[in-house]
């Protein structure tokens, strides 16, 4: 029967776009992350042993990004989807199989080589910490972040095939129009690394009190994270497994991969797409490099940040990206030109409709969210003020990267992975230039209550944040250049995004105010709780009562039933 719903479904002409399911399972998947980061902020604060998980979970996620899902919605999506569309379904489950094959190959390679290879592996993605040892020698401080970060990536390396592998059978399922599951995965892994912290901790009794633990005691639980990382990155990929086996009719594999037809096509996409298509995780790994050099804290204070933005940016603008491509794919030669013009403005619209507030609610109220969601146990006040600073660094560049994961998927859909790939080397070239610069100078300045005496909390990461925000307007600009000389009548909806941040921030005004007349000696989770509520509900409200068509994209139609005709 399953099989018999997928065919009939891949053989409508006109079906809606899946960006709701995607946007549903990325939503589910982000919450228990961010209930994840919320685990690993109370255990361990914005502290040493905070940057040793955040770079060791940077180093194998960035072989998975490269290796995976990043390079795989280039090579692998539109190969298959346009078999599919051909009917030629045994084709298609070939040439998955010969994908799957290769992948194994080389992300089996690459685990094998991240364990045998930590030390220097490490010494290279977290040069900073080499500095540790002398320091702890000296009494200055008291972790050696470096000799920790090679212990944990030996546990946690061998995740990257198991992620790698969960990203292939996304590319399956969400080419046969199958969105929910493959987002919704990512809840294992998320469960299992938050169920290997707890346990670990509640036979100590410090569960409730991790404030309490010492230096050994924390090195365990960071430990038992990492081995709860290594189980949950085998539960995402093995429960979308069935799911797969069963629209492919089975796993078919081949000795000779390179033979089946559409491979090599994939192939010769997937090298431009490795930077142009990953050019955020890059990014984001030059970023973990640059802040190793920075002080204790900065490390960590980037990924509490980078939670909290990928939140609605995954949730709501990369579901609209992963839905499109598959449907642009489909599109024939004739059709590209005016079509895709079309379906990207659509697609801008809709993700722009939650992006604009996020950016703007980021922008005035990152205190209070950080605040709301990481305080307590480890995490104190001024790791607050610091990642507040750090989220509105990266606030001001999530429309942008919105926009540029759009038009990174129209030049897919025309066949082109080079010119992705040339733009992401200058944004790049921006990130580290401007982030080298930006995060020198605010390393000066001591975050308010710390020491400042070497040993305290800094603002250099926010600079890193800052610099990655002006590389994604700077590759938006670039990319809308390249795509109009391929599309004459290209329009973005600039003005539509324009009028969204215009009414969110006149929406975020009476909540400001509200706050501003709240007792400070309130705690920050109670300011929260009653300031932040009033703002979505005056946006969500206004955007009902106006009949927005982009809320009705996300409610399928629901949008419409009440309230004055929409104003576009």
């Amino acid at each position: 029967m399953a099989r018999v719903d997928a065919m009939s479904e891949e053989s409508s002409p006109e079906r809606p776009s899946g960006a709701r399911f995607v946007a549903l399972g990325i939503l589910v998947s982000r919450v228990f992350g961010l209930v994840r980061q919320v685990a690993i902020g109370r255990f361990f604060g914005v502290a040493a042993h905070a940057d040793v998980w955040q770079t060791a979970l940077r180093l194998p996620n960035a072989i998975q990004n490269l290796l995976g899902e990043q390079s795989l919605s280039a090579g692998f999506i539109p190969v298959y989807s346009r078999l599919l569309a051909e009917g030629r379904r045994d084709d298609a489950a070939r040439f998955a199989g010969a994908a799957f094959a290769l992948l194994a190959a080389a992300v089996g390679a690459a685990a094998v080589a991240g364990v045998v290879f930590a030390r220097p592996l490490v010494a290279i993605g977290a040069a900073g910490f080499l500095r540790d040892a002398a320091r702890v020698a000296a009494g200055e401080i008291d972790v050696d972040r470096f000799e920790l970060t090679v212990r944990v990536v030996r546990v946690i390396f061998p995740m990257t095939a198991f992620l790698a592998l969960g990203a292939w059978a996304l590319g399956v399922l969400n080419s046969h129009r199958r969105f929910l599951l493959p987002y919704v995965a990512p809840v294992a892994w998320n469960v299992a690394i938050v169920t290997a912290l707890c346990g670990a901790a509640a036979p100590a009794g410090l569960l409730f009190h991790p404030e309490d633990a010492g230096l050994a005691v924390l090195d365990r639980w960071l430990l038992a994270a990492a081995w709860g990382a290594l189980l949950g990155g085998a539960l995402q990929f093995l429960v979308q497994l069935p799911a797969v086996l069963r629209l492919m009719g089975g796993l078919r594999l081949t000795w000779r991969p390179l033979a089946v037809p559409g491979v090599r096509e994939a192939l010769r996409a997937f090298g431009p797409a490795l930077l142009g298509r990953g050019v955020v995780q890059i990014s984001m790994y030059v970023s973990v490099v640059l802040a190793s050099f920075l002080h204790a804290g900065a490390p960590a204070a980037l990924n509490f940040a980078v939670i909290l933005i990928n939140l609605p940016m995954h949730a709501f603008g990369t579901s609209v990206a992963a839905a499109e491509l598959p449907e642009m794919s489909r599109l024939t030669p004739e059709e590209l030109g005016p079509r895709l013009s079309e379906r990207l403005g659509r697609a801008l619209r809709q993700a722009g409709f939650v992006i604009c507030p996020s950016v703007v609610g980021y922008l005035f109220f990152g205190y209070l969210v950080a605040g709301l969601l990481f305080r307590g146990g480890r995490f104190g006040p001024e790791g607050n003020v610091l990642v507040a600073v750090v989220l509105a660094g990266y606030a001001l560049g999530m429309l942008a990267s919105t926009a540029s994961r759009l038009l990174q998927n129209t030049f897919f859909a025309l066949r082109d992975t080079r010119t992705p790939a040339r733009v992401a080397a200058w944004r790049l070239a921006v990130d580290a230039g401007l982030g080298v610069a930006l995060m020198a100078w605010l390393d000066r300045y001591p975050v308010a209550g710390t020491s400042g005496d070497g040993d305290g909390l800094y603002f250099g990461a926010a600079g890193l944040a800052a610099a990655a925000s002006v590389g994604a307007w700077f590759e938006l600009a670039l990319l809308r250049r390249r795509l109009r000389e391929r599309i004459a009548d290209l329009r973005l909806p600039a003005r539509r995004l324009a009028r969204l941040a215009a009414l969110a921030a006149a929406c975020a005004l009476p909540s400001l105010l509200l706050w501003a007349l709240l007792p400070p000696s309130l705690p920050v989770r109670a300011q929260a709780l009653v300031a932040l509520p009033l703002y979505p509900l005056l946006y969500l409200g206004f955007a009902w009562w106006r009949s927005s068509p982009e809320l009705a994209m996300w409610l399928g139609g629901l949008g419409r039933r009440r309230g004055r005709p929409g104003t576009g």
